[in-house]
C-alpha cells in the first residue's frame, strides 16, 4: 500500500467519520451532578460512541478497538471500528483449529488485548457502519460452529458451511472498504489505523523478572502473548503519561470487587491506601484479583476530597449517570490491574 494512499485513507476516514465521534469536553468540568459520585475531569479524550457487547464475551475486542478508535480521534483521525468483523474472523480461524485438533481445541470467544491486535494485523477491518449486527449471541454461535466442525469431513467442506452459517447470523461480509469513491481491502485499511507493533502489552508481577517479556498465565491468554513485566510505579506512571499525553490506555482487570458498581459508575476499594507490590502479587496468587474484563482508560479526574480517578469508556451501554463511562480509582486501578497495553511512545 502506498503513503500516498495511506495518507488518502486517513483523510477519508477523518471526514466522514468524525461526526460519529464524541467531542473532548473542557478541563475541570464537573460530572454526576445528580449521582452519587462528583468528579471533576481533568482531562478526557475524545471517544466515539460507547457500545454495547450485552452477553458475549467480547470485551477484549471492544475495550482494544476502543483504544484504537480514541488514539485516532486525538490525531484528529477518526475511526468507528466493527468488533463484529474482529468476532466473525476469529471463530472462522478458531474453528479451523477445532477440526485440525480432532475437537481437542474448544472454540470460545474470549480473549485478551494482544489478540485483537493480531487479528486486525492478519485479517484487517472493517468500519462499524459497514458491517455490525447487534443481535448475536457468540456463545451460542462458537457452539454451532463447534459442532460443524465434528460433522465435517474434510476442510474445504467445514469452511464453505461455516462461510454460510456466518453470513446468515452476522451478515454478508463486505468484500471492501469504501470511502468516497475509495476502494481499499479490509487488510489495507486496518493496517492504516493500527501499524505492526504500535502498542505495547505490559504487566507487573514478581514470579516473574522485570524488564523482561513472558507469557501471562491467565486463562483467556490460551495464545501465549507474551507482555513486558514492569514495577507498579513503573506501570503507573505509564499509564498516567500516555494519558496525559493524549493516548489511551487498554485495561485488563479484575472487576469481582464490592466496590465495583456499573449501576453508579465507580469502582473502589474498602482502603484507599496504595497497595504494595507484594499485595498485588499476593492477590494474583490466591486468585482475589482474577482477569474479568476489559475497558479503555481515557481520561484523568478527581472527586470533592481530592481523591484521584482513571475515567474508562466501557462496552456495556449507556446506563449509568455518566453515559457508560466509569470512574476507577487510582488504587483500584493499581491493585486490581492484571495488564495494560500502551501506545509505543
Amino acid at each position: 500500500m502506498s503513503k500516498h494512499k495511506v495518507y488518502t485513507l486517513y483523510i477519508i476516514v477523518g471526514v466522514t467519520m468524525l461526526l460519529a465521534a464524541c467531542t473532548m469536553p473542557a478541563k475541570q468540568q464537573t460530572v454526576g451532578n445528580k449521582a452519587r459520585h462528583q468528579f471533576t475531569n481533568e482531562i478526557l479524550l475524545g471517544y466515539t460512541p460507547v457500545k454495547d457487547q450485552g452477553r458475549n464475551p467480547l470485551c477484549w475486542a471492544y475495550s482494544m478497538l476502543a483504544t484504537i478508535e480514541t488514539e485516532h480521534i486525538m490525531m484528529g483521525d477518526s475511526v468507528n471500528l466493527s468488533v463484529d468483523y474482529v468476532a466473525r474472523n476469529m471463530l472462522m480461524e478458531q474453528t479451523r483449529r477445532h477440526f485440525l485438533a480432532n475437537g481437542k481445541f474448544r472454540i470460545n470467544m474470549r480473549g485478551t488485548m494482544p489478540l485483537l491486535l493480531r487479528l486486525l494485523n492478519e485479517y484487517g477491518a472493517m468500519p462499524y457502519d459497514s458491517y455490525n449486527n447487534r443481535d448475536i449471541n457468540y456463545k451460542s454461535l462458537a457452539k454451532r460452529m463447534s459442532t460443524l466442525s465434528d460433522a465435517s469431513a474434510n476442510m474445504s467442506l467445514l469452511e464453505e458451511r461455516a462461510e454460510r452459517v456466518l453470513d446468515d447470523h452476522i451478515g454478508a461480509l463486505p468484500p471492501h472498504v469504501f470511502m468516497l469513491g475509495a476502494e481499499y481491502t479490509p487488510q489495507e485499511f486496518a493496517h492504516s489505523v493500527c501499524m505492526r507493533n504500535e502498542y505495547m502489552a505490559m504487566t507487573s508481577f514478581t514470579h516473574h523478572p522485570f524488564d523482561e517479556m513472558f507469557v501471562l498465565e491467565i486463562p483467556d491468554n490460551y495464545n501465549n502473548d507474551p507482555f513486558y513485566n514492569v514495577p507498579i510505579d513503573v506501570l503507573m506512571n505509564r499509564i498516567e503519561k500516555s494519558i496525559r499525553a493524549g493516548h489511551p490506555v487498554c485495561w485488563e482487570g479484575d472487576i469481582t470487587e464490592k466496590g465495583f458498581s456499573f449501576k453508579d459508575g465507580v469502582a473502589m476499594l474498602g482502603k484507599e491506601q496504595p497497595c504494595t507490590q507484594q499485595q498485588r502479587q499476593t492477590a494474583f496468587e490466591n486468585r482475589s484479583t482474577t482477569d474479568d474484563h476489559c475497558m479503555a482508560l481515557i481520561g484523568l479526574a478527581h472527586d470533592k476530597q481530592g481523591h484521584r480517578f482513571y475515567i474508562a469508556k466501557n462496552s456495556w451501554g449507556t446506563d449509568n449517570p455518566y453515559g457508560g463511562l466509569m470512574y476507577l480509582s487510582e488504587n483500584y486501578i493499581r491493585m486490581k490491574t492484571v495488564a495494560v497495553v500502551v501506545k509505543n511512545m
